[in-house]
């Protein structure tokens, strides 16, 4: 063989040649990796969902009586004073009351009253409620500053301040109403007998329950009109509150009190807000992609400054993010560089050009970063998005960015 060679040079060159290409070929080759550092900083975990703005309360406002109503002159958006003279109404002609239609007629304005004292009561017993709480939240302010108590007592007080004094106003709205349905019975017993010709139509006049502004107009032109009719809708825009429909798995970890931020309301800057009910029944939602959810409606109550969200109105589309956890100083890695290993989770980290596998303990993760608990300290380099061709010991070359 070596005669051979010595006899035939160019062909010793080729063999010499192609087993260099062949150990090359099959040489280890480094595998191209990303890395990421681990560090320290804020983590969240969070819930969003679309959501929007409804008015607490909102009051449609009925024809009291048959008979013709004249030309809607207000428009939507006009405001309106408690008592202001809306529309009238020209009663329609009608018998005089037999005996048991009038006897009625009292017992709906007896009944009417009954229900104006009982609302009335109902006021008296919400503002003592909102009065306690007010003292309550002012005896643990001086308390929270001196670190006394716990941010969650102290938030708790907080939401119980706003419940109440919602309560409060939704009690003294239900007066307006009593007073106005007392109205509506008394003039229906005093506009049923019968108009003689002689004597000017009678005009019956509907007046705004609540200071607030005109929602809906349901009737404009003049026309006749059936007793319980809708005319408007009236509210106060100032009195908001936010609806949430989310899943039903993550309505079990939202809670009365907890953090809501609104986002992408049309303003700079978020919104803040505190949970105020998770309602008990669900419903069924068809989804984009045509699957059933199992929805929740979370209801939420604004704490920033009102100037803030005072152009919001009924309606008005938000993205709410309910904060389920938040800490400032967390050692955290991107979930993608997380495999399974074993019974738990690994990581690989860069050491000295090879991958090192890391058994790791995890804590909190939101989809994007994992918290680590133990297994690999700050500062370590860690290969994101492992492929299979990684393995422990295996030699890595970082990819650079424009690679």
């Amino acid at each position: 063989m070596i005669l051979l060679l010595r006899k035939h040079p160019m062909l010793a060159l080729i063999i010499v040649l192609i087993t260099g290409l062949l150990i090359w070929g099959f040489w280890p080759q480094p595998v191209l990796v990303e890395i990421v550092t681990a560090k320290y900083g804020p983590m969240t975990i969070s819930v969003e969902e679309e959501g929007r703005t409804r008015l607490i309360d909102r009051y449609i406002i009925s024809a009291p009586v048959d008979g013709i109503a004249c030309r809607q002159e207000l428009n939507v958006g006009d405001p309106v004073k408690q008592n202001q003279e809306l529309l009238g109404i020209t009663p329609l002609a009608s018998q005089v009351l037999d005996s048991r239609s009038r006897a009625q007629a009292k017992a709906q304005v007896a009944a009417a009253e009954s229900a104006l004292q009982a609302a009335e009561e109902q006021a008296r017993a919400a503002r003592s409620t909102a009065e306690l709480a007010g003292k309550e939240l002012k005896r643990l302010r001086p308390l929270m500053d001196k670190g006394m108590i716990s941010r969650d007592v102290f938030d708790k007080a907080l939401v119980e301040v706003q419940t109440t004094s919602a309560t409060k106003r939704s009690a003294d709205f239900n007066v307006d109403v009593a007073k106005y349905d007392l109205e509506a019975a008394r003039t229906t017993l005093q506009h049923s007998a019968v108009i003689t010709g002689d004597s000017p139509a009678e005009r019956v006049t509907v007046r705004a329950p609540i200071d607030g502004t005109i929602l809906k107009v349901t009737r404009e032109c003049e026309g006749p009109v059936r007793t319980g009719d809708p005319l408007l809708e009236v509210g106060d825009p100032s009195a908001l509150e936010i609806e949430v429909d989310v899943l039903s798995a993550d309505a079990v970890k939202i809670k009365p009190g907890m953090r809501v931020l609104f986002n992408r309301w049309g303003g700079t800057q978020p919104l803040q807000g505190l949970v105020r009910v998770i309602e008990p029944v669900g419903f069924t939602k068809i989804s984009a992609l045509g699957v059933e959810e199992q929805r929740v409606l979370v209801i939420s109550d604004f704490t920033s400054p009102v100037d803030e969200w005072q152009r919001l109105g009924d309606g008005y589309r938000v993205e709410a993010r309910f904060i389920l956890w938040h800490q400032d100083n967390v050692l955290q890695v991107p979930a993608s560089s997380l495999f399974r290993y074993q019974d738990g989770w690994a990581i690989f980290v860069a050491e000295s050009h090879r991958a090192k596998r890391r058994v790791v303990q995890i804590g909190r993760r939101n989809g994007l970063t994992a918290q680590i608990l133990a297994g690999i300290a700050e500062g370590e380099t860690v290969i994101d998005h492992p492929s299979d061709e990684v393995d422990d010991g295996k030699k890595i070359k970082i990819r650079a960015l424009n690679d």
